[in-house]
């Protein structure tokens, strides 16, 4: 009983440290995302729709030509699922990508960037 206790209050923490402020997420979108992404729904640029991101399984916006590493993937873009990619996007969290972007290794912009994906409902 008291492991169990720990590791919910562990869950606890962690959720807590890596709230971040969405404010500041959207400006970290401008600058390291908006030139391949958009959050608007239903429109694509170089990457997907970033619109809804938090919830949805890997490589399922319709009209979007995903890469065959996100397309075996099967996740679901949980918010620490978003974390390891967004930080090593091409090297260790999904080797195949079409993402050219090297990960956004500021882990203050990185919980402020999740945010405020969180947000885009």
């Amino acid at each position: 009983m008291a492991a169990a206790t720990i590791f919910v209050g562990c869950l606890l923490v962690s959720s807590l440290v890596r709230a971040g402020d969405a404010a500041a997420g959207a400006d970290v979108f401008k600058t390291e995302c908006a030139e391949c992404h958009t959050v608007k729904q239903g429109r694509n640029k170089k990457g997907p729709s970033l619109f809804g991101i938090v919830g949805r399984t890997t490589a399922s916006v319709t009209d979007y030509s995903y890469s065959d590493a996100l397309q075996q993937a099967h996740w679901v873009w949980t918010t620490d699922k978003l974390h390891g990619y967004l930080s090593q996007p091409a090297k260790q969290a999904n080797p195949g990508t079409k993402m050219k972007y090297s990960g956004l290794t500021d882990a203050k912009q990185l919980d402020d960037l999740i945010t405020y994906l969180d947000t885009l409902h």
